[in-house]
């Protein structure tokens, strides 16, 4: 019997691989770093130089190899300056998970640097469907979710905020 706990982190990836992703299109900052940490061989992190950028690659891959493609973003900085780019992959029913970090739930009620107020609502309506997990033990099925969501017909992408706790 094996008795170790699987970490919502190692959970998420198990996620990602089961929907066929092989990197990861990101811009992160420091509500993501646990997410970074010992990143896994078998996926890779493309690192873009802004937000925007990073949206606009994983559109044109998900559009070149008909996959989802898997987005992480930084706080609501991130998903703000990435909101032009997402506004093109809803016109082109774009099949994309994108994620994007959030403060720890227990400084949300003192409204902390790059916080979103209410993430869920953030990037509407430019996503078919979004969240926010109550729990972090939530976070691996609403990002399976949040795939199945995206490749329904019409395709187009989705949103996950994922607090840093």
């Amino acid at each position: 019997m094996n008795s170790k706990v699987l970490t919502v982190r190692e959970a998420t990836f198990g996620v990602l691989r089961s929907f066929g992703v092989d990197r990861v299109f990101g811009n992160p900052g420091s509500t993501e770093l646990a997410f970074l940490g010992d990143w896994p061989d078998d996926i890779d992190y493309v690192l873009g130089p802004q937000e925007g950028c990073v949206v606009g690659m994983a559109d044109g891959y998900a559009q070149a190899t008909g996959r989802p493609a898997f987005v992480n973003l930084h706080s609501a900085a991130g998903l703000g300056h990435a909101l032009g780019n997402l506004f093109t992959a809803f016109r082109n029913k774009t099949p994309m998970v994108v994620t994007a970090g959030q403060q720890a739930r227990s400084l949300l009620r003192m409204r902390p640097y790059l916080f979103a107020e209410d993430a869920e609502q953030f990037p509407k309506p430019y996503v078919k469907w979004s969240a926010e997990p109550a729990r972090a033990e939530d976070v691996p099925a609403a990002i399976a979710q949040a795939f199945l969501t995206a490749m329904q017909h019409p395709r187009g992408p989705t949103f996950v905020s994922v607090p840093s706790d």
